[in-house]
């Protein structure tokens, strides 16, 4: 009996069994092939949309610029929506009075403020020659001062050199980065008269949009959770948005007083490029705090850019810890270090358009995260997968842990066998 077990089993042992699991050679061309078409449409998609991150940016422009009308389109139909008199006062009726006094009460701001703020920018222009003659002039009393220190006269001569050339450089870089900037902001004219058109569109139809979007899922489960969705993504863009506008107005208005108080020249055309840059993330600010600084270190009282220093580190410091949070409401949860990661991310990848849109794009991505967990039910998206991974380790431990109890109950039954034999 055992000389038959073992020429069977020499007879076997050279044979290779495969899994009944185990692909074909052609699965497995088919999964390449598959992948490559996939990679290549992909890099093909990409390439173009990259092309049309203009009119992304116009799109999501417009849809900003609906959620700061939508607050006073509501304001104007709610006593008629009170007394069922909404035929009275239609939803595009009420937009197009929306617009008549937002655009009025811009045409006002804009026709008071720009001829000043104009004046101050023609006067820092026709004073660039003036601050470059008081920069040589301290510069002179710094060289006396290294008579003083008795420094050698080729690092002085160095130093100065240096010196020199970036003062050099930064007059030249100055006309023509607002060169380049004015030219860069007139490409964007057009916008002007697109933004407001297709902002009444997506004000008009904003409940036919809605509707669409929640026919494509199934009724049931699926239709309210995309509702849901929807729900939190229009708190959240709406929250952002009057953030960012109460921001602007507040920062430029705080930066007008404040740059007043130290005593800087053109404080009205600071301000205003204050509650400008104040909406762009993080690089707005610093731009500002770049030329406020310069425009104090030129002036007659170089002190003024330290005053200046301190204001706006404190201003920043109040405003992104305390002001914010309470304007935003928590509209938006990042983290700092997220808003900073997301806004270096958003530049590599679209430049001024990626700044503008990469807070909004990461916390509409932490609201369907937040939603994709609670749909699934579960505390994390990998946590399930990891679970399965475990429960199936431990039972396929405790499938050999079985089976090794079988083989010894069965070697103990031919143990058993063979003595009463």
């Amino acid at each position: 009996m055992a000389e038959k077990e073992v020429r069977e089993r020499k007879q076997t042992a050279r044979r290779v069994f495969l899994d009944p699991s185990t692909p074909t050679s052609w699965a497995v061309v088919r999964i390449v092939l598959i992948a490559f078409i996939v990679w290549n449409a992909a890099y093909f998609l990409t390439s173009k949309i990259s092309l049309l991150t203009n009119l992304f940016f116009l799109i999501i422009l417009s849809i900003f610029f609906a959620y700061l009308i939508d607050p006073l389109v509501k304001l104007l139909r709610k006593p008629f929506k009170e007394r069922g008199l909404d035929k009275i006062m239609p939803r595009p009726l009420a937009i197009l009075i929306a617009y008549a006094i937002v655009f009025t009460i811009l045409g006002v701001a804009i026709s008071n403020l720009a001829p000043k703020a104009a004046n101050q920018a023609r006067e820092f222009a026709d004073n660039l020659p003036n601050y470059a003659s008081n920069f040589q002039q301290r510069l002179n009393e710094f060289n006396r001062r290294f008579e003083n220190y008795q420094i050698p006269e080729n690092t002085q001569n160095l130093i100065n050199d240096k010196i020199a050339s970036a003062i050099g450089t930064l007059g030249e870089w100055i006309p023509t980065f607002l060169g380049l900037a004015a030219l860069y902001l007139g490409s964007f004219l057009p916008w002007l008269f697109l933004i407001p058109i297709l902002s009444f569109f997506f004000l008009k139809d904003v409940n036919m949009f809605r509707l669409s979007i929640l026919r494509i899922f199934p009724s049931g489960r699926w239709r309210a959770r995309a509702e849901a969705v929807l729900q939190d993504v229009n708190f959240t863009l709406a929250a952002y948005t009057r953030a960012q506008l109460i921001s602007c107005v507040l920062i430029g208005v705080i930066c007008m007083v404040g740059f007043y108080l130290i005593g800087m020249k053109y404080t009205l055309l600071l301000g205003i490029l204050a509650g400008v840059l104040e909406f762009i993330p993080l690089i707005g600010p610093l731009v500002l705090a770049i030329t406020a600084i310069l425009i104090a270190l030129f002036s007659d009282d170089p002190w003024k850019a330290v005053y200046v220093l301190i204001f706006l580190a404190v201003l920043r410091g109040i405003h992104d810890y305390i002001t914010y949070p309470r304007i935003i409401r928590g509209g938006i949860h990042l983290h700092p270090l997220a808003i900073i990661l997301s806004v270096l991310a958003g530049e590599q990848i679209a430049g001024i358009p990626g700044v503008f849109l990469s807070i909004p794009i990461v916390a509409l991505l932490t609201v369907l995260y937040k939603h994709t967990l609670e749909h699934l039910g579960s505390r994390g998206l990998f946590v399930g997968w990891l679970e399965d991974g475990e429960k199936m380790r431990k039972g396929d431990e405790e499938k050999g842990r079985r089976g090794e109890r079988e083989k010894g109950r069965k070697g103990d039954e031919r143990t058993i066998s063979g003595v009463s034999d």
